[in-house]
Order: structure tokens, then C-alpha cells, then sequence
């Protein structure tokens, strides 16, 4: 987002639910609810990655896999397909959407409303009245695995937090991300990661400073968030580095180095 809106392109984030179930800080105000406050940190993040608007959706936040709130009816991973689809394209048609950016098949670890979105965005793309190129932010799989290897072996992971296996089950019991093979665009964004950390660091409701995220040397983060990895439904094998938010989809290739 942040790469796209320096280039001049108008970003807009389309948000599905007020995030009502994740951790509740110690320091709401009173009469604050953790919706209130999810709502201004995600403010503070838009205008770091210099995001020209939000826009909201209006479902209520489904909670993790098993949990009671799946089945509220106002949950988004309730919502009817085609009405929320109709939803999302009725937002796609009135900014002007051009390229749309969705989840991978399971939300890259498998958040219902993740996986919620993921089905939405590509019933909005089949409902808009004219055509817009469709990418899926994912996790490399492949990477990940090896980039845990090597900071385990240089000492860089914490013994006493365990070692992180991508592989392992998620929230819905499939592993991280996508396996290399399925990936179709590696995005270099090294040059605005420093605002991807300052970006996250406005949601202090759900991350702290002795986050995983954010207690990582800048190096380590930078080396784990300065490549993006997309999915593009009907692209060729073979994934490619470059920039595919173009709506003609001819994005520059450049030469693969993480």
C-alpha cells in the first residue's frame, strides 16, 4: 500500500468487520469499546502507509476458528455470499477499482474472516460491472521455513520461545501461507518496510511492543517483511518479481534475490 500510494495510485482499504473480538487492552476508556479503539489505531496505520480512504463493510468479526461468535448472524463469516459480494463490488464500482487485493484460500493461517474475505473478493470480482484484476496477498511458505532456519541457526531466535515452524497447523489446521510453486509475484517493498513497522505499531490493541513483530532487530525485520507475495488466479506457472498492480497486468519483471 504503502509502495503504491508513493507512486501516485489512490489506495483504498476496504475493511469487513470492526475487529469487536480480539485482545482487549488494560487501558480502554470508559465507555471505549475495543471496536472504538480498533477503529482509530486503524486511522493512525491508514495514514502511515498514506492510504487515501477506508472504507467499512459493516460485519461484525467472526472470532477465531471454534469460537461462539462463528455463529452469530451478524458475523461476516455468516453473511450470504452474494450480498456481501454485491457489497464489496458496489465499493470496487464506486472508487473506480482498478486492481483489488484479497486473501490466499485460507487466509494465510486460516482466520475465518480471513478465508471469509478471500470468497468475497472473488464473488465482488465476478459481480462488478466491469473487469479488475484480482491478486491474493499470501505468505511464501517456502521462505519462511528457510528464513526460520537460518535465524535459528545464527542464533537469532530465542530458545525459550520454541522454534516457529511454518508447516505446522494453523487456525484451521493447514499450514502458513502458500507453497512457492503457487505464487505468481514477489513484490520488493525493502524501501517502505520502516513504515510497515510503523504501521503496525499503531495497532498497539493487538500488538505490543515486545511483539514478535516489533521486538526483532530492524534487519530481521526487514528481511522477514520486505518481500510481499502475491497470488494471481489465472496467471502462468512460475512466480516472478516485479510490480503487478497495473490493471493492464504487464508489471515489470525484474531478477529474483531475497
Amino acid at each position: 500500500m504503502a509502495r503504491a500510494a508513493a507512486a501516485g495510485d489512490r489506495v483504498v482499504l476496504i475493511v469487513a468487520t470492526g475487529g469487536e473480538h480480539g485482545e482487549v487492552p488494560a487501558d480502554l476508556a470508559e465507555g471505549e469499546s475495543l471496536a472504538d479503539r480498533r477503529r482509530r489505531e486503524l486511522a493512525a496505520s491508514a495514514e502511515v502507509l498514506g492510504v487515501a480512504e477506508v472504507r467499512w463493510l459493516g460485519y461484525s468479526d467472526s472470532g477465531m476458528t471454534g469460537w461462539t461468535q462463528n455463529s452469530d448472524p451478524d458475523a461476516f463469516v455468516s453473511a450470504d455470499l452474494d450480498e456481501a459480494g454485491q457489497r464489496l463490488a458496489a465499493v470496487f464500482e464506486d472508487v473506480g477499482a482498478e486492481v483489488v487485493v484479497g486473501y490466499d484460500w485460507h487466509g494465510g493461517y486460516g482466520h475465518p474472516d480471513h478465508v471469509q474475505v478471500h470468497r468475497v473478493t472473488r464473488r465482488a470480482v465476478e459481480l462488478v460491472s466491469r473487469p479488475v484484476r484480482l491478486l491474493e496477498a499470501t505468505m511464501n511458505r517456502d521462505r519462511m521455513r528457510a528464513l526460520m532456519k537460518a535465524a535459528s541457526a545464527a542464533g537469532m531466535v530465542d530458545p525459550s520461545m520454541g522454534e516457529f515452524d511454518p508447516d505446522q497447523p494453523m487456525d484451521d489446521g493447514n499450514p502458513l501461507g502458500t507453497p512457492e510453486a503457487e505464487i505468481a509475484w514477489s513484490v520488493d517493498v525493502h524501501e517502505y518496510v520502516h513504515l510497515k513497522r510503523e504501521a503496525l505499531a499503531c495497532h498497539r490493541s493487538q500488538v505490543s511492543d515486545t511483539s514478535m513483530f516489533l521486538s526483532v532487530p530492524t534487519e530481521a525485520f526487514a528481511m522477514m517483511f520486505g518481500t510481499e507475495f502475491y497470488i494471481e488466479p489465472g496467471a502462468a506457472e512460475g512466480m516472478q518479481a516485479g510490480w503487478p498492480f497495473t490493471a493492464s497486468g504487464d508489471g515489470s519483471t525484474e531478477d529474483l534475490g531475497f
